[in-house]
């Protein structure tokens, strides 16, 4: 994070005034602000909510603790809707962490794509801190050929259309400029956050009649997305878990990876670690689906047809054209992986992320 004085005077007139006069050096901000109140806890009983800054803006987004613990993931057999790849059902457990309360927004997302930190500070003289500099060397998207709102909104409304590789190269470029590490959720932690505790179809019940005070569905959003966070929130304080826009994993698609897990005892963090670009997995349905597909168990596979549109020789590797339901909110760790767990992992972008094309351009180093 950025020093308070920084915040303080992140745009406009107000940053204007804290530009040097000619000849004198630029302002260096380069110390973090001071922490909320279990911002930076070591142990789960010390977490609670607090308020990320992102430096050289205006914008912030809240995040809220997530006790972890254990659940049943996956619907039983006679759930109305089941889907493919939805069982059997494994008791899994979870370790805590931290997740926004709303998808990333467009205002988000553009500061990321391009580079409207930057150029704020630029405009205003001020010297990068090294929060900044960390950032500003992380790679960007190219720029969309076409609006990728499609007209349906922009402030204060979800990014939709990134590729994984994009959203989790915004993850790492947030990491970077708050100093905290942010990644894309596991399927098992979008589950549990979403679930909040219940065992039923959704998290507030099994009546489906209900979805309309929760979230937005084909039956309700008039074939479009909404801004983030209009309806009512989860046990956890999560809006949007069911509906709105679809919400990448971490995770590679396997309909059978349940089954791999232990059925005679609790799994501890379950995670398919992606081999190949496809598919991989999206959580929380959207928009534009029905509403048995918006259900905690519900899961999508990504596909290559989420490009069908792209007009480009080579086909963009940082978006799906198709996708306009598609968008994704950041997760917080309480224990902030080793380097080396985060490439073993792959929480943060690697070269399985990337087509061949994008490898011999340079986009991702191993």
């Amino acid at each position: 994070m950025l020093a308070a004085s920084y915040a303080a005077s992140q745009c406009g007139v107000a940053l204007a005034q804290e530009a040097p006069a000619d000849g004198a050096p630029p302002v260096v901000a380069d110390a973090p602000k001071t922490a909320e109140p279990g911002e930076n806890a070591t142990t789960a009983e010390e977490m609670k909510p607090y308020t990320e800054e992102i430096g050289g803006t205006d914008l912030t987004f809240k995040m809220v603790p997530i006790p972890g613990g254990e659940f049943t993931i996956g619907s039983p057999e006679d759930e109305e809707g089941r889907g493919e790849g939805e069982g059997p059902q494994r008791r899994v457990s979870v370790s805590p962490f931290w997740m926004a309360t709303k998808e990333v927004t467009w205002d988000e997302y553009e500061t990321f794509l391009l580079k409207r930190d930057e150029q704020r500070r630029k405009l205003a003289g001020i010297k990068p801190s090294e929060y900044d500099l960390k950032a500003d060397a992380v790679t960007r998207p190219t720029k969309a050929y076409t609006d990728m709102t499609f007209d349906m909104g922009h402030d204060g409304f979800p990014a939709i259309c990134m590729t994984h590789l994009s959203a989790k190269m915004y993850c790492k470029w947030l990491s970077e400029k708050t100093g905290h590490f942010y990644r894309l959720p596991t399927e098992a932690e979008w589950e549990f956050a979403a679930r909040a505790g219940s065992q039923t179809a959704y998290h507030f019940g099994d009546d489906p009649e209900m979805l309309d005070e929760y979230g937005w569905s084909d039956e309700n959003a008039d074939w479009t997305y909404h801004p983030v966070g209009m309806k009512k929130p989860n046990a956890f304080g999560l809006y949007d878990m069911h509906g709105n826009v679809a919400e990448w994993c971490l995770d590679q698609y396997d309909p059978n990876f349940y089954a791999s897990l232990p059925a005679d005892k609790v799994a501890k963090d379950p995670y398919n670690i992606p081999k190949t670009i496809y598919p991989r997995t999206v959580r929380g349905g959207s928009w534009d689906q029905y509403p048995e597909e918006l259900r905690s168990a519900a899961r999508m596979p990504s596909t290559n047809d989420w490009k069908m549109q792209d007009p480009q020789i080579p086909q963009s590797i940082w978006w799906h054209t198709d996708a306009i339901f598609v968008g994704f909110r950041v997760v917080r760790p309480l224990h902030e992986p080793t380097e080396e767990e985060k490439l073993a992992q792959q929480l943060i972008p690697r070269p399985e992320d990337v087509p061949e094309w994008g490898l011999r351009e340079g986009f991702i180093h191993d």
